[in-house]
């Protein structure tokens, strides 16, 4: 939102038409956010709440049948909203290189359609990401994941507002 100015997803992922990704300016917050994405979605190693149903019977054990579905199908989901946060966000949505030279030569809807078809695999391969830190990384212990966020995530968060805002200031003219 710094480096943008604005609050429009259809704006950032304009800004960062061909190889612009905000992931080459930002790679600091890119790992935030992704790290805070596991987090939200209750994906491995922050799956916490899934580990109490296996522990002492928590939640999960409420749920059957429909309800359990509903409540999966929600988490995956929000898997879902977040990857496309993430593609949107720091790798282009749905702007892909050469997409002027397809707009000049091919039309505005073949490039369109074309930027739908890139922007679902960006989608996919954060999907796979997901699922692939689900089956390769333990889980976090409690005290872990409070050291993990408030004592490194919120910090080199701050720290990273700071620096960006001070090189916007040094290099805005």
């Amino acid at each position: 939102v710094m480096m943008t100015g604005t609050l429009s997803l259809r704006e950032m992922s304009a800004m960062q038409s061909g190889m612009n990704w905000n992931v080459f300016y930002q790679p600091v917050g890119f790992l935030i956010f992704l790290v805070c994405s596991f987090a939200e979605t209750n994906r491995t190693p922050f799956d916490l709440a899934e580990c109490e149903a296996e522990l002492i019977g928590g939640y999960h054990t409420e749920y059957s049948s429909m309800k359990m579905g509903f409540y999966l199908f929600a988490e995956y989901a929000s898997m879902f909203i977040s990857s496309t946060i993430l593609a949107v966000l720091y790798f282009g949505g749905y702007n892909y290189p050469g997409m002027e030279w397809m707009v000049e030569n091919a039309g505005v809807n073949i490039a369109n359609v074309i930027g739908i078809f890139v922007l679902f695999g960006k989608l996919c391969f954060f999907i796979f990401f997901y699922m692939w830190v689900r089956w390769t990384l333990p889980r976090f212990r409690y005290d872990q994941l409070m050291r993990l966020g408030w004592k490194m995530l919120i910090p080199l968060a701050i720290a990273n507002i700071v620096v960006t805002g001070v090189v916007m200031l040094l290099f805005e003219k």
